[in-house]
């Protein structure tokens, strides 16, 4: 009998030999983790056992690289994956962790539906308070801010992050509010941005997170970019930037020229509208970006050449100036879920 498969998806992965990082569609099953090449290919990579292996996460081994797990097995070889976003790596941490469990309990892996409660610090759940934060209503209501000459947008402020856990009575006072702070910074919840906040992550305060206004902090996907304000002369730059991200992954895309198939991260912002593709084993700056303003969306069945495609659920944007991106999601569920998200944006303003 075949070990089930408990998740599987694209993930970036670390070379055993080469310190180079390649995107992989990554197979979680019962014992152990299976990496291919592409999502076609009949027979994996690579597999490493689970029964014995460590999970470390986060893992900060490489730097300005986020959302990096590692499992150690018992030979003490490491292999490092990388997400595109942080509820992606911590759903696969998650499912990791109890798989391990359950082959040393003998036991099968099997979901159960829980409800998350945050009631005292000392039992908080950072994912669940992650996700609080970010609630468009009930959350933390993200900022312009500017000093010393920059913007800093979509961004929060250290004492606002505290008042936010104090006002909502998830901590007894700021002391606590501090250091549960300090966690979701270690963690990977929060980023510093500025010199203040930066230079006492590094250690160089007594506390990694500043209880102070002039402290800014940002949610990692959360469209953060900061910008030069220094003259009159200066112009609204990265203006696509200042959308909110509703939706982010990998997703295979076609090549204008070649027209071969390769990963690629997406980040699909709304007012203005666009989509904005990145290299997923790195890389700061987008490969290119899709505004969507009047677009057209749809799932296609066959190739633009009208040849029956090989490839399975295929979609393709018509931008308003007639350029067409044909994509390709891992499942039919996906292919609607990005179809709708487009939609939704392309009647946005702007």
């Amino acid at each position: 009998m075949e070990p089930k498969r408990i998740r599987e998806g694209y993930l970036v992965k670390k070379g055993s030999v080469f310190n180079t990082w390649k995107p992989m569609w990554v197979v979680l099953l019962e014992d152990g983790i299976e990496f291919y090449k592409k999502k076609s290919d009949n027979s994996p990579k690579g597999m490493i056992p689970l029964k014995g292996s460590t999970l470390t996460s986060p893992c900060q081994d490489f730097g300005k690289r986020m959302f990096v797990l590692k499992i150690t097995t018992t030979k003490q070889q490491d292999h490092f994956f990388q997400a595109a976003f942080l509820e992606e790596r911590d759903a696969w941490v998650r499912d990791i962790k109890k798989a391990i469990k359950c082959i040393e309990g003998g036991q099968k892996f099997a979901r159960k539906s829980t409800r998350r409660s945050i009631r005292l610090p000392e039992t908080i759940d950072l994912g669940a308070l992650y996700l609080s934060m970010k609630d468009p209503e009930k959350g933390i209501k993200e900022l312009n801010l500017e000093k010393d000459k920059k913007v800093f947008n979509h961004c929060l402020t250290g004492s606002g992050v505290i008042d936010w856990l104090v006002s909502n009575k998830l901590v007894r006072n700021r002391q606590e509010g501090l250091m549960i702070s300090a966690s979701l910074l270690s963690e990977g919840y929060l980023q510093p941005a500025g010199d203040l906040s930066k230079n006492a992550a590094d250690g160089i305060a007594e506390n990694p997170f500043l209880d102070n206004p002039d402290a800014f902090y940002y949610f990692p996907d959360s469209g953060f970019f900061c910008e030069e304000n220094s003259s009159d002369d200066d112009v609204i730059l990265r203006e696509e930037f200042r959308g909110v991200i509703i939706k982010q992954g990998c997703l295979l895309k076609q090549g204008h020229r070649r027209k071969n198939w390769k990963v690629r991260k997406f980040i699909l912002r709304e007012d203005p509208a666009y989509l904005h593709y990145y290299d997923p084993a790195g890389g700061e700056d987008p490969l290119g970006a899709v505004h969507l303003r009047g677009c057209v969306v749809t799932s296609v069945e066959s190739s633009h050449d009208g040849k029956k495609s090989d490839e399975e659920n295929l979609f393709e944007i018509i931008t308003a100036d007639e350029v067409h991106y044909y994509l390709q999601a891992a499942t039919s569920k996906e292919r609607t879920e990005w179809i709708k998200a487009i939609q939704v944006a392309s009647r946005t303003g702007k």
